[in-house]
Formats: structure tokens, C-alpha cells, sequence
């Protein structure tokens, strides 16, 4: 039977953000309390920290207005663009992380190369309701591309087909802010791995540009990977991390009314619904918190050009390409966009381009009222 997320998850609607799915049995809130202890924990370098990190525990980032949320740091990426367009990262793989910080004596610091042509930022992506969004089914996200256009609507959304790195299957990413992931086991392993510098079953291989293997012998003595199974419980922080991330609600609305519902019927009528698609359903599920869940996360997950990419090509994402970011939540996030470079929603509305070029010009053709009625609207998401 198909039950919507605001009947199924009423009472997350009237919870502070952070609080966990309702309805979860002892065993799954036991594994959420696991999994929320592990993210606020933090490392030190006896437990495998660094040697080059972005934070020491995943709530560093991820903690505005909860744990789980999003936050105020930003990432580093570099990379190369040549005279004819093409981009390439900074080694054979690819990578594109710089690291912020290292662990005493700092000997194992990556430093910027000098010769590098791209340099983008990047903040941390706000987790709640990470759980339904996994189980969108890959055929639901495939079913919205239209990478030619055949609509002539201007909008040319595709989803990114990346391998996923523990079954090897193709699968369709939809986690980061380039689509780089499909599963929260590996979006937070990745994190484990490239943020804290922990590595673990999914990624065993330290990554810090520019370092040595000698300098990282010298730097980080313990074995690889650090991640390891807690005897206890015999589950792996990425097990934990998963966890938390899976079972973490949704954040409800805000207080609706006249206004608030005149702006969301203007911002399908100017075209912004083409990209944020208001709600996606998520597939069969033996589980029925996850069972035909209609999610209503305003993003159809795909990757487009809109003016807002960072330049660096990353998963299946081009340099300007950008997955569109789900707006639940939006009134408790700011700064906006994928660098925290739009103080306001007007301000990241105005930055639009390529492919919501339409949508741009349909908001900027509407009066002053009708204006403030949309950004209601979405200041009340």
C-alpha cells in the first residue's frame, strides 16, 4: 500500500532535525545510536587520524542546525584545465583533494601544486533523509533523463552511471555534490577515507597529494586499514556511519499558508519543478519504513549545467555539471550553492544559467509580489 512520507513520518515533522526515522524497531534505533556516537566521535592519530584530514570526526562538517546536517567548512579541489577545454586531475587516478590540516609534526601536509589551472570549494551536503534517497531505485532516476533535449524544454538532465566500488555494478550515483555515489556505505567509507584519512574495507589506500610512501611510513605507523570491526558489536565505523546516515529523518516543513502554496504553484509554473522534482517514490522494501515512500526532496538527483559547476570532473559529472541539490530542508541552510558563495535563495536563484535559463528568465518576469510569494515558498522547505 502506498503511504506518503508526511502520513508515514509525522512525527519527524514536529522533531528538531537530527532525530531518527519513527517506526525504527530496537535493533535498527541500537544500530542508529551506534552509528550517531561514531560520527561524533573524534579521531586521534593512534586511531588512524591523517596523516593529511579535513576534520576529526564526520560531525565537524555535518553539524548545522543538528548532527547530520550540513555546515560551514569547505573543501578543496584542484585540477588542470589545457588550452583545449579537458581537465585532468592531479594523478592517474584522477584525485582532486587537498587536505587542510596534517598531524604532528606535519610532515605529511599536502601542499597546492603551483601550477594548477582549477581551484573550486566545496561545503558538505546536509545527510538527513539519506535513507529514503538511497532506496529511489536506479530505474525511477534513469526514467527522468533527457540528455538531448528531446523535450525542447532547454533541460537536459542524465543521471551518472558510476561503478559502484563494492559489487562493481554500474549503478546510478546520487550522493555528493557530483553524483558520485550510489550507497551511503561507500559515501561515507570515501569520507572515512579522504576526510579523516582513515582508511578502511572500501578504500585501504591513504590518499594525500604529494606524499611520499616513505614520508607516510614515517607519518602513519598503523596498519592498513584502520577501520576496523569493534569486537563488541563486530561492525566497522562505515558500518555505523551507514547506520546513522540511513535511518536519520527528514527535516518536516515550516509553518504553510496562502502564500507559501501561490510560491510553489509559481515555481512549477516558471520551470524550477523541471530540475527539483518536487517528490520521488521509493521502490519495494522488505523494510516498511522504506517501502513506496514518496520523498518529497525537490530534485530529480540527475546531473546538469546551470552555470553553478565547480570545473572539475569528477564520477560521471563534467566540469560544469552539477546534481541538482534536493531543497528539503533549505530554510536551515545557508550559505547556498555548492562553494557557500550565495548568501541568499535570491542570490543562488540569480546564478542560474544553461540549462535553467528559462526557469531564470520565468522568475524574472514575475512582479515583485509574486516574487516574494515563490521565495516563501521555499524559505518554508
Amino acid at each position: 500500500m502506498f503511504v506518503s512520507l508526511a502520513t508515514r513520518l509525522t512525527a519527524q515533522v514536529q522533531t528538531s532535525a537530527g532525530a531518527p526515522l519513527a517506526g525504527l524497531t530496537p535493533v535498527e534505533f541500537e544500530e542508529f545510536r551506534l552509528g550517531l556516537d561514531d560520527f561524533t566521535e573524534v579521531e586521534t592519530a593512534e586511531e588512524g587520524l591523517g596523516p593529511a584530514f579535513n576534520g576529526t570526526s564526520c560531525a565537524v562538517c555535518h553539524s548545522v542546525p543538528a548532527i547530520g546536517g550540513g555546515g560551514v567548512m569547505l573543501e578543496t579541489r584542484v585540477g588542470y584545465r589545457d588550452a583545449d577545454g579537458r581537465f585532468r586531475g592531479l594523478n592517474a587516478d584522477g584525485d582532486t583533494l587537498m587536505h587542510l590540516f596534517s598531524v604532528p609534526s606535519h610532515g605529511c601536509q599536502p601542499m597546492i601544486p603551483d601550477d594548477v589551472t582549477v581551484v573550486a570549494r566545496r561545503a558538505p551536503i546536509p545527510l538527513f533523509g539519506a535513507g529514503l534517497v538511497e532506496a529511489i531505485p536506479d530505474e525511477t532516476l534513469r526514467a527522468l533523463e533527457d540528455p538531448f533535449d528531446r523535450d525542447r524544454d532547454g533541460v537536459s538532465g542524465r543521471a551518472a552511471i558510476i561503478r559502484d566500488v563494492v559489487t562493481g555494478e554500474p549503478r546510478v550515483g546520487r550522493f555528493g555534490w557530483k553524483a558520485q555515489h550510489a550507497t551511503l556505505l561507500v559515501f561515507g567509507a570515501d569520507a572515512y577515507r579522504n576526510e579523516m584519512g582513515i582508511t578502511n574495507d572500501v578504500f585501504g589506500v591513504e590518499s594525500a597529494h604529494g606524499i611520499t610512501e616513505e614520508q607516510f611510513r614515517r607519518c602513519d605507523p598503523r596498519p592498513e586499514p584502520e577501520d576496523v570491526r569493534e569486537p563488541r558489536t563486530g561492525r566497522r565505523g562505515i558500518d555505523n556511519f551507514e547506520s546513522f546516515m540511513k535511518f536519520l529523518a527528514p527535516v518536516g516543513r515550516g509553518p504553510v499558508g496562502e502564500v507559501e502554496r501561490e510560491g510553489e504553484r509559481l515555481f512549477q509554473a516558471v520551470g524550477c519543478a523541471t530540475c527539483h522534482t518536487p517528490s520521488l517514490t521509493t521502490g519495494p522494501s522488505a523494510n516498511p519504513l522504506f517501502h513506496r515512500v514518496n520523498v518529497p526532496l525537490f530534485s530529480d538527483l540527475l546531473l546538469h549545467e546551470v552555470g553553478t559547476g565547480d570545473g572539475i570532473e569528477q564520477g560521471a559529472a563534467a566540469t560544469g555539471e552539477i546534481r541538482t541539490p534536493a531543497l528539503w530542508g533549505l530554510r536551515l541552510r545557508r550559505p547556498l550553492l555548492h562553494d557557500g558563495s550565495a548568501a541568499t535563495i535570491a542570490d543562488a536563484i540569480q546564478r542560474h544559467r544553461g540549462e535553467a535559463v528559462l526557469a531564470l528568465e520565468g522568475y524574472t518576469r514575475l512582479s515583485p509580489e509574486q516574487q516574494s510569494a515563490l521565495l516563501a515558498f521555499l524559505r518554508s522547505l
